[in-house]
């Protein structure tokens, strides 16, 4: 099950929309920012009914 959500980046402060696979469970993984192209580390959580995204540097 994807869905779409919005997130600032962290280190540009763009806006920009990702795909999320709720259907995997909880991930921590790394994209670079479409803007800035630097990267980000994605937290995802989910229970099979609700999630949460936390997005922040690989310094933080």
């Amino acid at each position: 099950m994807l869905e779409g959500q919005e997130y600032q980046c962290p280190y540009c402060g763009e806006w920009v929309e990702a795909s999320l696979d709720l259907s995997a469970g909880d991930q921590t993984y790394i994209e670079d920012c479409p803007v800035c192209c630097r990267p980000i580390v994605f937290d995802l959580r989910t229970d099979g009914e609700s999630w949460t995204l936390d997005v922040r540097t690989e310094n933080d």
